[in-house]
């Protein structure tokens, strides 16, 4: 049997699982969580918690038809001074309600499209996270750049407030492809940003690229793939395109007949994973890859790696806050999300409460759970002498995951499972058997 047959026999291409950026994924998240158990979170963080702070910016100049983040269009700059106040508002009374001590070892800002901001106001975000956040001196400062909103103002900004990495999505570069997406973004714009970036200091760049797109095949992904690797990223995310129309309206606008089918899915991504692996980098989980000089590579060797809402990460921060309309905040009793629609949540900020509306307080099973689940995306292993006290429980999720996965996985006389490397692709389906909140119904393909 060929592996595609072995897939196809297992249900890659016709079943739809999380991505697993949380567990309980985002869909499961109920008003049970609002604004006072978030506070009674943030007073309950331990004195001296090391926090990775992450602000949402939602506005775009043009809406990419093959996004479904929580994004807004915006034709003038009106906005954007406002919402910058207002985020920095909610920091700070963030801030107030934690503890003494707790400093921020990583700022994010994502999107949306960070870049929208002007230069003036790209410095007074980053550089007023930092301060309200105590931020550490080495603390990693991250931006998600769009290189079509980039220029030397903006780079300038981000270089003064202290940034140190940066994410290009980069999608595709085939013309083609661009325009069934609705994103022109060419190789000379993403380039020039990369040169601007490493003229800055910048030490780590990342670069976004998707499989799965209309109209794409081996010859443009090989003609991106290479154009990415010529511009010498540190690492490389390699996302499988998800074709949700009925929760991202925008994706009307693809046309569905020019989407690649299953196992031509899966051939564009062994295609692009091999000539990145070639080029010297490390695969890194499910879909990221990474210079061996790269921390995400020793945090994977160490079996510290994280999976979170922005991918892979090193971080090991037991604290996430997010600001911003639909920012999702991750403490140790549980998932916190703010109102989605951007009135909504300015409209609590001014009134001067939290913005929380939904979320989930973990249970000690959730926390089991998600925990292997983590090892799984992670590791592609999951181990009952890794749980402590919980080995026992874990021991018997394992025994019965591998009782309805003998062909994906192998087990050990401890009782750990580890998936056979032909069945990595197979690791969310697999996941989904330790999901006490999956639907027993799985359809639509969403390949890795």
């Amino acid at each position: 049997m060929t592996q595609h047959a072995f897939l196809a026999a297992h249900g890659l291409f016709d079943a739809r699982a999380p991505r697993y950026t949380s567990y309980p994924p985002a869909p499961h998240f109920t008003d049970a969580v609002g604004p006072q158990r978030m506070e009674d979170w943030l007073r309950a963080t331990p004195a001296g918690t090391r926090l990775s702070v992450y602000a949402h910016v939602p506005f775009c100049r043009r809406l990419c038809w093959f996004c479904a983040s929580r994004t807004q269009g915006l034709k003038t700059d009106t906005p954007l001074a406002p919402y910058v106040a207002a985020l920095l508002s909610e920091a700070r009374m963030v801030a107030d309600l934690l503890p003494q001590g707790t400093r921020a070892g990583q700022v994010t800002l994502g999107g949306g499209t960070p870049t929208i901001l002007p230069p003036d106001l790209l410095r007074e975000l980053l550089t007023g996270l930092r301060d309200v956040f105590a931020a550490t001196e080495e603390a990693i400062v991250s931006v998600e750049v769009d290189p079509t909103m980039l220029d030397d103002g903006r780079l300038d900004a981000m270089a003064e407030a202290g940034l140190t990495r940066a994410t290009l999505g980069l999608q595709d570069f085939d013309p083609t492809v661009q325009a069934a997406i609705g994103r022109v973004q060419t190789e000379a714009e993403t380039r020039t940003a990369v040169e601007g970036l490493r003229a800055r200091g910048v030490r780590r760049i990342k670069m976004d690229l998707l499989y799965g797109l209309p109209h794409q095949s081996r010859d443009s992904m090989t003609r991106t793939v290479d154009a990415a690797l010529s511009m010498g990223p540190d690492r490389i995310a390699l996302y499988g395109y998800a074709h949700v129309p009925w929760a991202s309206r925008r994706q009307l606008m693809i046309d569905k007949a020019a989407l690649p089918d299953g196992p031509t899915r899966l051939r564009l991504f062994d295609l692009a994973a091999a000539r990145i692996v070639d080029a010297g980098y490390i695969r890194v989980g499910v879909d990221h890859f990474a210079r061996p000089d790269d921390p995400l590579v020793d945090a994977a060797a160490r079996g510290a790696l994280r999976r979170t809402f922005q991918g892979y990460t090193e971080d090991a921060a037991p604290v996430l806050i997010g600001l911003g309309a639909s920012a999702v905040s991750r403490l140790p009793q549980g998932h916190a999300q703010n109102a989605a629609r951007t009135a909504d949540w300015a409209a609590r900020i001014a009134a001067g409460r939290l913005a929380t509306v939904r979320g989930h307080a973990m249970t000690a099973d959730d926390d089991l759970r998600g925990d292997l689940i983590q090892q799984l995306l992670c590791h592609f292993a999951a181990h009952p002498r890794d749980f402590g006290d919980r080995a026992g429980a874990a021991r018997d999720l394992l025994t019965r995951l591998a009782a309805r996965w003998p062909a994906a996985v192998e087990t050990d006389a401890e009782g750990g499972v580890t998936l056979r490397p032909e069945a990595w692709p197979l690791v969310r389906l697999v996941a989904m058997d330790l999901d006490a909140y999956a639907k027993p119904v799985r359809r639509a393909c969403i390949v890795a």
